[in-house]
């Protein structure tokens, strides 16, 4: 049985692992796994360093074209920059103490020069050039300039516009107006205000023409609609939200400037709501007064009709030479006299017949009125007092209410102050009432919590990360490996005839200086170790090449057999 077991196990050992005679030579001198794992932990602590002490990477640039991103990649690598591409390559990465230097050189150099193409383009016209190439790049041209302008405004980071120019036509119905749209890319964190945005359509509009301003859609890089959309039904937007406000905040102002001074600061509260008519609306009004004395009235037209009739019947006759002739002397009128005084009262007298029509002037009177946009219809004011502080009888600080005198004469003053009108239908009302403390102290803000000092702090927290991993790293390995290596043997290997304890604890007894036999004791054991590892390297030796051995074995014999 013992030696089919020992066969087995021979046969088991043939069959190990080839790793196995290298497993147990390192096991037998434990220097090897001591260095092994110093290098080991000498290269983790050299990495955590170099994590450490990497910089921190900011964005140099985002949103960069092909051409751009090759040229900026170029000149950091001629100056030796490192540099790192974000998460799905969308913006170029560099250390954060050199970000401001890089742009400021970069921009010397003309980069990023972007993708926008003025009319520069129009320079470089090939010869024999189509009209509708021609056309192209002019709209391509314009393009590009309006881009550059746009990208001028500072929230502005990129822009791209489109335009669709107006085809003329000498039919009427067939006239194409032109459009235009803008995509904007906006900064981090900006946004654009309504004034803005409707400068934007304004600049677009005036550079292209028949282009009117409400055919000019601005969009941003998250598809919000930033123009206002004209029309029926779209009059309300935040110009005249604003105007609103500034008008109540105007009133407002002008009632606590007036108060505070008698109430003291931060003893008025005061609430303005303004209605404002921002309809638009024009008159045309024509009176006619009625007819004035015809002595101070002017006369348009006047047209008199007189028929005058002779008794005598008046000249007769034939015309001619004799009935044009003038009558003869007149008989004296001393003969005709009847009463001595010339009156001829025997003389029938002549007949007028007269129609006289008069057309005066009538009083008109016309008026055209046209009302301005964003008069105030009605003001509606609401003013809280805080009740006087007063010294009692105790010499304690109390609060006590305004006496009506006061309060009259305060609602005098803010009447004036904002122009109460009865008449419109404003509305005042004044209140008053202790103010509850709403104020909270000030906390000065710890030291520690200064962002120089948490930048700091975090700077330190990194090295000692390393330092404490590098510690964690020599207690658990370094430390047992350098123990185990130099450690005094518990018990010597047996030796023939007799207990190696006993042996070595009768040498302690005996031997008076420890230190030398704490030294023997470790040569012993390297003596020891080393025999058995080249006892054991031979064992391998003879399971795995018997053949060898025996040749070995037959070798030495041959040398010792006498000639």
């Amino acid at each position: 049985m013992s030696g089919a077991s020992t066969g087995n196990a021979n046969a088991a050992a043939s069959q190990a692992s080839p790793l196995t005679p290298w497993l147990a030579r390192l096991r037998a001198n434990p220097l090897i796994p001591l260095l092994v794992a110093g290098a080991a932990v000498v290269a983790i602590v050299a990495a955590l360093l170099m994590w450490a002490s990497a910089p921190t990477y900011r964005v140099l640039f985002s949103n960069l074209t092909e051409a751009d991103g090759g040229r900026i990649i170029a000149a950091l690598e001629q100056q030796g920059v490192q540099y790192r591409f974000s998460e799905g390559g969308q913006a170029l990465l560099v250390p954060g103490d050199q970000v401001h230097k890089l742009r400021l050189q970069l921009a010397e150099q003309g980069l990023p020069e972007g993708g926008n193409v003025g009319l520069d383009i129009m320079e470089k016209q090939a010869f024999g050039v189509s009209q509708f190439a021609e056309q192209v790049n002019f709209q391509r041209g314009l393009e590009g300039e309006l881009a550059r302008s746009i990208e001028a405004l500072g929230p502005v980071e990129r822009a791209r516009v489109h335009l669709a120019l107006a085809k003329p036509s000498v039919f009427i119905r067939d006239r194409q107006p032109a459009k235009g749209s803008v995509v904007l890319t906006l900064q981090p964190g900006r946004a654009l205000g309504d004034a803005q945005v409707n400068a934007m359509v304004h600049l677009v509009a005036s550079s292209v023409p028949e282009l009117a301003p409400e055919d000019v859609t601005v969009v941003d890089q998250s598809g919000r609609l930033l123009s206002r959309e004209t029309g029926p039904g779209h009059d309300l937007d935040g110009t005249r939200l604003r105007y609103t406000e500034e008008v109540e905040r105007a009133y407002q102002q002008r009632i606590e400037k007036i108060l505070e001074p008698i109430l003291g600061r931060g003893n008025v509260r005061s609430q303005v709501t303004a209605q404002i008519d921002f309809s638009r609306r024009e008159e045309t009004e024509e009176r006619y007064g009625p007819n004035q004395d015809g002595n101070s009235a002017a006369i348009r037209s006047k047209r008199i009709n007189a028929v005058y009739e002779d008794p005598d019947g008046g000249a007769s006759g034939i015309p001619g030479a004799l009935s044009n002739t003038p009558p003869g002397e007149a008989a004296s009128p001393i003969n005709n006299d009847a009463d001595g005084n010339g009156n001829e009262e025997d003389a029938p007298p002549q007949r007028v017949r007269q129609d006289d029509l008069i057309n005066y002037e009538l009083d008109r009177n016309i008026t055209h009125t046209q009302h301005h946009q964003g008069s105030i219809q009605r003001l509606s004011v609401a003013v809280v007092l805080n009740y006087r502080e007063k010294t009692g009888e105790d010499g304690t600080v109390q609060l006590a209410p305004l006496s009506d005198e006061e309060l009259n004469r305060i609602t005098d003053l803010t009447r004036h102050a904002m122009g109460f009108s009865a008449e419109r239908g404003d509305g005042l009302e004044v209140v008053n009432s202790p103010f509850a403390d709403l104020s909270e102290p000030f906390e000065e803000r710890p030291w520690w919590q200064s962002p120089q000092w948490v930048d700091l702090a975090l700077g330190l927290g990194r090295y000692l990360l390393v330092a404490l991993a590098a510690l964690l790293l020599y207690r658990l390995i370094l430390r047992p490996l350098i123990q185990r290596y130099t450690a005094t043997p518990a018990a010597a290997q047996p030796v023939t005839g007799g207990n190696v304890s006993a042996v070595v604890g009768d040498d302690e007894d005996d031997d008076p200086d420890p230190e030398e036999a704490v030294a023997r004791r470790r040569r012993q054991r390297r003596k020891t170790l080393m025999y058995e590892s080249n006892l054991q390297d031979l064992q391998d030796l003879a399971r795995d090449d018997p053949a060898m051995v025996a040749m070995i074995l037959r070798s030495w014999m041959n040398r010792n057999e006498p000639t």
